[in-house]
């Protein structure tokens, strides 16, 4: 057999156990919480390997280690930021979000538990929070199938449209069976290769190039300006670039297609073990990524190979340094990366469309199978529309996906926050929050953009963040009314996840307890 061949054979063994999984997952779903939330029956493992591999896409396998191959040490602050943001949110706001999404009438989607944490009757913060995820994701599922399109077209020379058309039909055959449990079992297997080629491809250039030596004369012999952490010409610009690159960290706790994660952990004690699991996985892939960046340095110069693009220096060093079966599954990984991020945003845009925009205009609520019928129905359907917004491939939907991490992160994330932590927290406050903070983000860069001052060189989600904080609170300070219900619950979902860090043992539910009287210190 030829190298391409066997490359393809791993590729193709590699979506057939995707399609596999599917179909078993399918068989476990027997509602519509089933098809949305997986049952909330996620063991550690699936939710940590799940929440990483849905979040990293092909950034992990390509962008990381072509920017530090370029620039050094300087891009890997970007990494350190997500690491401490990634932490953060498996350490306040898992636990937490877990709880009260169960508490608050069994909240299946983000949009639901805002309007039930904040007892919004006028519908409208469900809305705006369904169409908010509905627009962004889209085009965020249409990038993905791009990626896709222009691995195939680069690694084998297949026509771009084929290319798309076969990781999107792939994709979504395993997410239209399996529903949130197969993508979250899949995002286990995709996770897993994507930590296994970070550890095999850098460790065996490593040897190939002599070792720490080797690696050193090569870097010195390629002529590589490479910066460190803090470069010795640092200025204004450098510093805020820093600053910005930290800030990814910030946009953590408002990605539905991570945080549902968490809502879906089998209880409260569980978050624990997964944020262990979660964040060793991420810790050792971004470490991995970032030394074959380095080490793809001294590789290229010792072996004379002609790199044309710096991002595919890890597919470069697997395809030649392995067996071309192995090879085959490390451009899998790469696949799986992008295509774990697609199943989890399709299944976040079917729960928009169903739970945060149908059920709203529903006028009686729809039976499990008739639910879990336009769930699939919604997961196609925005398929569909992505692909053909991939077909060819514009500067707007790239320019519209480069917003939605900022975007997510300013318009949700405080409001994640406030709805776990503070609770003042009312329907008004977290709507002008999410409109502050989305709106922020789009006026900034457009700033950006016309000005070319240095100030709004700093990423958008830093002050679209703190802005919709502050409106977030101010008008929630303002229209606060003082509910014994919302009290109540907010205090039951605390005994919930205080129960689960004292219990030995699995967690049981405690028994509700009576609503607390009005008090001061509203700030848990």
């Amino acid at each position: 057999m030829s190298e391409i061949s066997y490359q393809l054979l791993a590729i193709g063994i590699y979506f057939a156990a995707m399609i596999a999984i599917g179909i078993y997952a399918a068989r476990k779903n027997t509602s519509h919480e089933d098809y949305m939330l997986g049952g909330r029956g996620l063991s550690p493992l699936t939710a940590a390997l799940s929440a990483g591999a849905s979040d990293m896409s092909g950034w992990l396998m390509m962008g990381l280690p072509g920017a530090i191959y370029v620039a050094g040490l300087i891009e890997a602050w970007i990494a350190i930021g997500l690491t401490i943001g990634a932490y953060l949110n498996w350490k306040f706001v898992a636990p937490r979000l877990r709880a009260y999404t169960e508490v608050a009438k069994n909240s299946i989607t983000i949009p639901s538990f805002f309007e039930n944490r904040t007892r919004d009757r006028t519908r409208v913060l469900r809305l705006v929070s369904g169409f908010v995820i509905l627009t962004f994701f889209t085009f965020y599922v249409s990038s993905g199938m791009v990626a896709g399109g222009f691995f195939f077209e680069s690694s084998f020379g297949v026509e771009y449209v084929w290319g798309m058309l076969l990781v999107s039909v792939v994709t979504l055959a395993y997410t239209l069976f399996g529903g949130f449990l197969g993508a979250s079992l899949t995002d286990v297997v995709q996770g897993s290769m994507m930590f296994l080629a970070l550890l095999l491809v850098p460790t065996i250039a490593f040897f190939t190039v002599g070792g720490l030596a080797g690696v050193q004369e090569g870097i010195e012999a390629s002529g590589a300006q490479l910066s460190g952490l803090f470069p010795p010409d640092m200025d204004g610009m450098t510093w805020l670039g820093i600053i910005s690159a930290l800030g990814w960290g910030l946009g953590y706790c408002g990605q539905p297609h991570i945080i549902v994660r968490f809502m879906a952990l089998r209880d409260v004690r569980a978050a624990r073990t997964a944020r262990r699991i979660g964040m060793s996985w991420m810790t050792i892939s971004l470490a991995g990524a970032v030394v074959a960046g380095f080490i793809g340095i001294a590789w290229v110069q010792h072996t004379g190979y002609n790199l044309t693009n710096p991002e595919t220096v890890v597919l470069a060093m697997s395809q030649a340094l392995l067996h071309p079966f192995v090879a085959g599954l490390v451009l899998a990984a790469v696949l799986a990366a992008v295509m774990s991020t697609i199943s989890s945003q399709l299944i976040v845009c079917s729960s928009a469309l169903v739970e945060d925009i149908y059920l709203v205009f529903a006028k009686k609520q729809p039976s499990q199978k008739l639910l879990g019928i336009l769930g699939r129905a919604c997961v196609f359907g925005v398929a569909i529309i992505a692909m053909l917004l991939a077909v060819v491939p514009s500067d707007t939907i790239l320019g519209l996906v480069g917003f939605a991490w900022a975007g997510f992160g300013a318009a949700f994330g405080p409001i994640v926050l406030l709805s776990l932590y503070w609770r003042k927290l009312t329907n008004a406050g977290a709507l002008a929050g999410m409109i502050v903070g989305a709106g922020t983000v789009f006026l900034w860069d457009w700033l950006e953009r016309s000005t070319g001052l240095t100030v709004f060189t700093i990423y958008e989600i830093i002050p679209g963040f703190l802005l919709a904080l502050v409106a977030a609170i101010v008008l929630s300070s303002i229209t606060h009314r003082f509910d014994d219900e919302v009290d109540a619950e907010f205090t039951r979902a605390l005994l919930q996840v205080g129960a689960a860090t004292r219990v030995p043992g699995r967690m049981s539910e405690p028994a509700a307890s009576p609503a607390p009287a009005p008090r001061e210190d509203d700030l848990v």
